[in-house]
Order: C-alpha cells, then structure tokens, then sequence
C-alpha cells in the first residue's frame, strides 16, 4: 500500500500536463502513486502520460469517456490504495517536497487531513495565499478555502463519508469538502506554500457563463446532505454564512462578468431570490454579526435597494 495517492484529471492540457507529471515524479516521498485519469481527452496530452508512464511505474493510467473534472475524480478514488489521497489538477504542479511534506505532517498529528498554502502562478510570477487556520467542524465550514487540491485526506476517513464530487457540475469542491467535514475530527497545516495553482485564461473557473448557476443547485444539495444526516440545526449559522459570503462576493462578481446582459441579470436577480428564499433573516447570522471586518460590513449592507447598485459595480469593476 502506497503512502499517497494523487489523482490528475487530464483532459486537454497537452500544454501543463508535462511540468505536473514531472514535479511528482520527482517527489522527495517515493513511497507514492499517480493517478492519471483520461478523462476523453482530445489532444496530446494522453501521450505525454504514456512517454513518462514508460519510465515511471509509479504512474497509472485509466481512460474513460469524457464527464468532466468532478467524474474523473470519482473514477480515480476507485483506483486509490494509497493511505492518504491528494488531488491535482493537470494545469497545476507542486513543490518537489509537497507530498512528503503533507505526508509526515499527518502521521506525526494522525490527522484526518492536512492542508496546506499555495501560489497564485502566472507566467514566472508567485502570489502566496495564506490560509486561516481553524480548529473544528464550524470552523472549518466558516474560515476553510474549499479547493481540494491544497489537501491531504486520510483514505479510511474519505471512505467513511463515502462522499462523491458531484458529476456535471462547476464549484464541485464546495460540495465535496462541505459533505465530509462531519467526517473530519483531526485537521493539521502545513504553513509553506507548497502547490502551483496556475492561472490560464482558458480555465473552467475563469468561464463566467450559464453554469455559474451551479452554485445554488451546489448548496441545495449541502442543504439537503446536513438535513439528511440531521446534522443542520447545528451547523446551520455556519452553512448560512458561507452561503451568504459565496454569493454575495465570488459568485456575484462572476455573474456580473457574464457577457449576455439577459442572463446576468436573470442570475443576479435569481442570486438575491435564492438567498432570501433559503435564509429570509440572513443578515442577522451570528457569525456576520461578530467580529466585523470590510468584508462583513460589505454583506451587513446590502439590502433589496443596495443590492442592485453592487451589481452595476460589480459589472464596471
């Protein structure tokens, strides 16, 4: 049994996909495997996976139709046998020490997983994003960056939760790591920034379109999971700020960047619909209303009135 395993989705990135494989062929922890999902790709990407595959048995290698970046996660888990599994997406790649790094960290803590910093990559320039760190459940759905690939998870924790990315749909990690934090009792970090996360203007998070509606069917389904496992009544003031904090900020300047001014403002109105429906006192959340910042005094003040200005500056910024 491996010590980790990583899982690379490939799909058309013959351009990355050579500088990833390299950076984890090259870990310092040998003890490792690679999981190079082809997820129907259409260029020469798949190539550059067999000409290292030839040379690094540590890799390998599953194809299926195309389903997108959240089914062929799904598709490699079935493949893990590594103690503890990490993702990387194929555009992006990692310090040569990361793994080690994030490995030794969770059997000195025996933790449920490790996160740590990253760069903002862009052309030859590193931006370092710093997390926050946090020390329990709520916590983590508060303060926790929701990427999957800055994070090292304990295989018997991820098969406990028998959680799953959902298929078809963008902002897949907020609901992969909000459905298994329940399942999440022991959280380590690593302070150095140890993985890439490339910017490219071609990427599925840089596209501001139709599907940057995903986000609501994404928390309906949060919703509906905390329900389920009637665990909502005690996370709700949490579940609440994220969903406010999501749609207010990130998303609500996504949508205010899509180009056909008909389905902007159907999804800026639908925006203020969805979050009043699901949480009509949202501005009285205990958290928004606790240790003020910029941001928190942002979301105090929108209103049905304000909203709508936010929106038209959202569109000039």
């Amino acid at each position: 049994m491996p010590k980790v395993s990583v899982i690379v989705p490939v799909y058309n990135v013959e351009k990355y996909i050579r500088k990833c494989l390299k950076t984890l062929v090259n870990q310092t922890l040998k003890d490792i495997e690679i999981i190079v999902v082809d997820d129907g790709t259409k260029d020469k990407a798949a190539d550059i996976v067999f000409d290292y595959k030839k040379e690094y048995p540590q890799i390998k290698y599953y194809k299926k139709e195309n389903g997108g970046l959240a089914d062929a996660r799904n598709y490699g888990l079935q493949y893990a046998t590594g103690k503890y599994i990490a993702f990387l997406d194929a555009d992006d790649y990692v310090e040569l020490d990361t793994y080690e790094k994030l490995y030794k960290k969770a059997k000195d803590e025996n933790s449920d997983m490790v996160e740590c910093n990253f760069f903002w990559t862009k052309n030859t320039k590193n931006k370092k994003d710093i997390g926050i760190q946090y020390s329990n459940k709520k916590e983590m759905l508060e303060k926790a960056r929701v990427m999957a690939w800055n994070k090292l998870y304990k295989k018997s924790v991820l098969d406990e939760a028998n959680v799953l990315f959902p298929k078809g749909l963008q902002y897949e990690d907020i609901e992969f790591f909000y459905k298994i934090i329940p399942y999440i009792n022991k959280v380590s970090f690593v302070k150095q920034p140890l993985i890439h996360y490339v910017q490219r203007k071609e990427s599925i998070t840089k596209t501001n379109n139709k599907k940057t509606a995903d986000i609501f069917k994404i928390f309906e389904n949060i919703i509906e999971y905390y329900k389920e496992k009637r665990l909502y009544d005690e996370y709700k003031e949490e579940i609440e700020y994220s969903c406010i904090r999501i749609l207010l900020c990130s998303s609500l300047r996504r949508i205010s960047k899509i180009k056909d001014k008909k389905t902007r403002i159907d999804l800026q109105n639908e925006t203020w619909i969805f979050l009043n429906t699901n949480f009509p006192n949202w501005r009285e959340n205990r958290i928004l209303n606790t240790k003020k910042n910029l941001k928190k005094m942002y979301l105090l003040s929108v209103n049905r009135f304000t909203y709508k200005i936010y929106c038209k500056i959202y569109k000039i910024i």
